[in-house]
């Protein structure tokens, strides 16, 4: 179930990351450090933390999948087509990924003892950090430090609730996928009531 979830976060993430380098006119080199960076650096930064070896760079099929996807899209030259990042299947996909992202920085963080501090530190990082890395190539603000419905946050409360779970010896594969669904459903909620963080 979580492997799925994390395969259609690649997917959604790696559209992001096409759309985001498309709109800012990037060339072809561009335009795929736009995705790879979208789609895992916020794992590679994670892996880094906890000094192991980057995911992406162990395993074939998450880039593969990033590299086929980007390929599809550009011989549909689905870049020359009106972005559909708020479509409903979208915005579904990409909370999957978010969240999912979220409980996996969560998860190596406590495998690797980290405190309360660590596990939200890298579940947010595992979730956001792809998108922050890609927004600074392109010169903007990063997304989820802007994002009025409750993005970044909702990875942070994932991330606390994987660690009381521990804390309370209740984690287990039940648990996790209650944390899953209840964030999806958070976000989701979020993004079409246009929930806010309150701005400065």
């Amino acid at each position: 179930m979580f492997e799925i979830a994390e395969y259609i976060g690649i997917i959604a993430f790696t559209m992001s990351g096409f759309f985001a380098g498309s709109r800012s006119g990037l060339d072809f080199l561009g335009l795929f450090t736009s995705v790879f960076l979208t789609t895992f650096g916020g794992g590679m930064i994670r892996d880094i933390l906890v000094d192991r070896h980057p995911y992406v760079f162990t395993h074939m099929i998450p880039a593969t999948l990033m590299f086929v996807l980007v390929v599809i899209m550009i011989l549909l030259r689905v870049h020359k087509r009106e972005s559909f990042e708020g479509h409903p299947l979208f915005v579904l996909a990409d909370s999957i990924g978010l969240v999912s992202f979220g409980i996996a920085g969560a998860l190596t963080a406590l495998e690797s003892g980290f405190n309360l501090a660590g596990v939200l530190a890298l579940s947010f990082t595992t979730a956001t950090g792809g998108g922050v890395l890609r927004d600074i190539i392109v010169n903007e603000v990063p997304f989820v430090f802007k994002a009025g419905f409750l993005y970044g946050t909702v990875a942070l409360l994932a991330g606390l609730l994987i660690y009381l779970l521990t804390q309370w010896g209740m984690i287990n594969f039940y648990s996790m996928a209650a944390v899953l669904v209840l964030g999806v459903l958070l976000r989701i909620v979020a993004y079409y009531r246009n929930w806010v963080i309150p701005s400065v």
